[in-house]
């Protein structure tokens, strides 16, 4: 029922959301056509979750931790709810029967409770956002830059997770980028960046941002984690700057002791686009239980030729590795296909989700 209609949908309940109560507009940003885009897919997600009380309650759990960042209260639920069911009824037409809105104002509730619970717990313990200031800032080319940070707050979190990130020249528009190390001494984070065309926050990001400038922080996200009691072989697939997180738990190994055999297969359209290479292979000549693979799809060079899909292929099986991909959505998408393809379990395939929060803009 949703998904024929949905642009619509959240067209109408934006536009009645902001004329009933307009006190809501100042938390969203001033352009709105990504802001509708990304309502559309959480609540596409939300659907495709009912049947799976657990992931639902842990995606609605994210997204009550991270909604505190725009100031959400629980007071404002009600008023969205509202909303949401009246665009629902005027675009369901016939098909909105009673037991249908019954069944769509229990969800709603559900959802409710489980982000207004999330979020107050959280408050409890953290702030809704961390300041930091940019501490060091280098270009790699191909329009790439890495920034780091050094929030003024402790900011703690996992190995593999992102974090959401505002500029101080787009208000309120905040993007996701996955974090770039292991935690540090020092406490720095470290955003591997890359300018998308259209991309306000990222262009700021690569060629505006400088050292002193100061950024704002969402809470950390993300479960491409190591598990701590497992010391199983791992496979590591990155795509451009998709090697982020990669990165980060190559460094979480180091930290524990290198206690496992890590292959990592870096991938790019052409040689000059294999971005971090040369970085892992320092880290490769260190450690000896990293092996380092660079591949390319698009140009005829010495070294392996192919789509990271066509190389794991090659090169697998890998039904006994935990997995780790990151990078472009259809990169992961083919990725995870090849592997289970050839055997490697579902639950040992680890990736982000595709779908941002549902206040994110680019």
């Amino acid at each position: 029922m949703v998904e024929p209609l949905a642009g619509e949908i959240t067209v109408y309940f934006y536009a009645i959301l902001f004329a009933r109560y307009p006190d809501v507009r100042p938390m969203f940003p001033e352009g709105m056509d990504a802001q509708r885009d990304r309502l559309l897919r959480a609540l596409l997600r939300i659907v495709d979750m009912v049947d799976a009380p657990e992931n639902l309650v842990r995606f609605c759990g994210h997204l009550g931790r991270d909604h505190r960042k725009f100031g959400t209260l629980a007071a404002h639920f009600p008023a969205v709810g509202e909303c949401l069911l009246d665009s629902l009824a005027r675009y369901a037409g016939p098909a909105w029967t009673p037991e249908i809105a019954a069944a769509w104002t229990k969800a709603y509730g559900t959802v409710a409770q489980v982000m207004i619970s999330a979020a107050e717990e959280d408050e409890a313990v953290r702030p809704a956002v961390w300041p930091a200031t940019v501490v060091h800032r280098v270009s790699r080319g191909n329009g790439i830059a890495e920034i780091t940070v050094r929030p003024h707050i402790a900011y703690e979190y996992a190995a593999g997770q992102y974090a959401s990130v505002e500029t101080p020249w787009w208000p309120k528009r905040w993007r996701y980028y996955s974090i770039g190390n292991a935690p540090r001494e020092d406490g720095t984070l470290t955003f591997h960046v890359r300018a998308v065309p259209g991309g306000s926050v990222s262009n700021a990001l690569v060629h505006r941002a400088a050292v002193g400038d100061v950024l704002q922080l969402g809470p950390p996200m993300g479960d491409m984690n190591l598990d701590v009691a497992d010391h199983s072989e791992l496979l590591l697939v990155a795509g451009g700057t998709g090697l982020a997180p990669i990165r980060a738990l190559i460094e979480e190994v180091a930290r524990r002791g290198g206690r496992h055999q890590v292959q990592l297969f870096l991938g790019a359209r052409t040689a000059a686009e294999l971005y971090g290479v040369d970085d892992m292979l320092r880290m490769a000549q260190r450690h000896h239980w990293l092996t380092i693979r660079g591949a390319v799809s698009h140009e005829h060079v010495p070294g392996i030729r192919g789509s990271l899909p066509e190389v794991l292929a090659e090169y697998g099986p890998w039904f006994e590795h935990d997995v780790f991909l990151s990078g472009p959505a259809q990169m992961v998408v083919s990725a995870k296909e090849t592997l289970t393809l050839h055997g490697t379990p579902d639950h040992l395939i680890h990736h982000d989700p595709f779908e941002t929060p549902v206040l994110s803009a680019p």
